[in-house]
């Protein structure tokens, strides 16, 4: 059975007070100030695919259509040497790279070939609301057995890639990348590298995501040495996406990670530990291999999937120049390396040397590596285990770049502040934003054409990435423009945006098993 958009959007969201979409109750009065979310009666909020919605689209003038099919299916994938039996579009990790130009239409038919309910985020894409994949937020679930059409504008150029917003299944083989190319590109450069980097469990020893969200699920609290030994407990109840969680049907060895410390992150770099790192998905004993001619400037597209890790990255003798982050452009940076926490892109030139180079990718705080080449010449693969010494020298995070004077935003006091308390820890693994677990009928209000400031105030020892849906906010101080940012623990974040893209959006932590336990909200423009 095919499900039509049209079909969805009639049957779900039109009809506001059946579903979860935009029914609820209460109400709260506008202020400038804002820290609890409100439940506000529906038709208080732009629907997603509410006439606000249908005007922000038509300003954008959609512009010439890019068709894809995309099938989410189950498969087995070859990492390398190891082979996994996995969930993913296709019968390739990543998935197909989608590469559509600034200003087109991308109309994008999703096959839903998997066992359970999926969708597609667009992460990073300032498009309409109805098409942005939550599911119970902005859409249906796509059921098992239908299809849906993703079909929406495409405003702005960069590096960007999508995956599900269903439970963890995006710590699985669905993702894949989205390159919208500028027009008017100001680079100059001969050859161009798409980079993603991802931790992997998933079909390794009995292990799935949902096995992993279990094990953590259960808390330090709760666990002593013998309930460590296993990773399938049963997490019978509700998601935080709102749908029934699917029991494990396995039982892999424990994944929980204890002890994980990053210089750059602070003493707990990650939840989980992996038995496999991945540079577009091989490990470093059969690496990928990019080829190019000594003296090339290759652009080199950054984009970390992973679903609980940081990778600091460097290419053996060379310097980076960073350029993009999150897409937009900053002042340009040379650095030996990157790091980049899970949602994070960033856009690097290089100018080749004559040889045979590793790429490194080090799981921060969990000591191993993923590994792809450059080849421009004769030589010899280093080993797997290679670390070359950039990965040791100057290390670059958003924090240390600035906007590019064409992107920066206009100075303007905010007219509003939202204030997120990150909250929650392993003891209990209960994340989630001012105390709360993610409720969709929650939503922290907005107005279109306010300046609203984020402030997201980490009382975790843990940090976290943070990723806002259908924009992009401004760091500090001229910082750069970016959707997701790093949230070092017991540390600040503050953020400033235009709220100019109506509807209902996500912010969450771009941790996979953080935003399912609960660190998820809704940010809803007011009517």
């Amino acid at each position: 059975m095919r499900t039509t958009r049209r079909a969805v959007l009639g049957a779900g969201i039109a009809a506001a007070g059946s579903g979860l979409i935009t029914a609820c109750t209460g109400s709260s009065h506008h202020s400038g100030h804002d820290n609890k979310p409100s439940a506000a009666p529906r038709g208080d909020y732009v629907s997603p695919d509410g006439r606000e919605v249908a005007d922000a689209e038509a300003k954008r003038n959609p512009g010439p259509e890019r068709k894809v099919k995309l099938t989410a299916t189950r498969t087995r994938l070859d990492l390398g040497g190891p082979t996994v039996n996995t969930w993913a579009y296709g019968d390739r990790l990543p998935g197909r790279e989608v590469r559509v130009t600034a200003g087109d239409t991308l109309a994008l038919t999703l096959a839903n070939h998997l066992p359970e309910p999926t969708s597609v985020h667009w992460h990073g894409l300032a498009l309409r609301n109805d098409m942005d994949g939550v599911p119970d937020l902005t859409q249906r679930p796509i059921k098992a057995g239908a299809s849906f059409e993703y079909r929406f504008a495409v405003p702005h150029p960069g590096t960007y890639w999508f995956h599900p917003h269903s439970g963890v299944q995006q710590d699985r083989g669905l993702y894949a990348p989205l390159i919208v190319e500028d027009p008017k590109e100001p680079l100059r450069y001969d050859k161009e590298w798409v980079v993603v980097l991802d931790d992997w469990a998933d079909g390794v020893d009995g292990s799935t995501p949902d096995a992993v969200l279990a094990e953590l699920g259960k808390g330090m609290d709760s666990m002593d040495h013998g309930d460590m030994g296993h990773g399938g407990h049963d997490m019978s109840g509700m998601s935080a996406s709102g749908e029934k969680s699917p029991s494990p049907k396995t039982s892999g060895p424990s994944r929980m990670m204890m002890g994980s410390r990053s210089d750059l992150l602070g003493d707990d770099a990650g939840d989980v530990t992996y038995p496999y790192y991945l540079v577009n998905g091989r490990t470093a004993e059969a690496p990928e291999s990019f080829r190019a001619k000594p003296g090339d400037r290759i652009r080199i597209r950054l984009i970390n999937a992973g679903g609980d890790t940081a990778f600091r990255i460097a290419l053996g003798g060379h310097k980076m120049t960073v350029t993009h982050t999150d897409g937009f452009p900053v002042e340009h940076t040379t650095t030996d390396a990157l790091l980049l926490g899970m949602g994070e892109r960033y856009d690097v030139l290089v100018t080749a040397q004559d040889g045979v180079f590793p790429l490194v990718a080090l799981a921060e705080g969990k000591e191993k590596t993923a590994m792809a080449l450059l080849r421009t010449g004769g030589g010899t693969a280093p080993e797997p285990s290679v670390r070359p010494a950039e990965l040791s020298g100057k290390a670059v995070m958003a924090d240390r770049l600035k906007a590019d004077g064409n992107v920066r935003l206009s100075d303007r006091k905010p007219d509003r502040t939202v204030e997120l308390r990150l909250t929650g820890g392993m003891d209990k693994y209960d994340w989630g934003f001012n105390g709360q677990k993610y409720d969709p009928s929650q939503r922290h209000p907005v107005r279109a054409g306010e300046r609203v400031r984020l402030v997201f105030t980490n009382t975790t020892t843990m940090w976290h990435p943070v990723h806002l849906h259908g924009h992009t906010f401004a760091l500090a101080d001229g910082g750069p423009r970016k959707d997701t940012a790093i949230v070092l623990p017991k540390q600040t974040l503050t953020v400033d945006f235009d709220a100019d893209n109506p509807g209902l959006w996500m912010i969450h932590c771009h941790n996979v098993y953080h935003a399912e336990a609960g660190m998820m909200t809704v940010l809803g423009y007011r009517r």
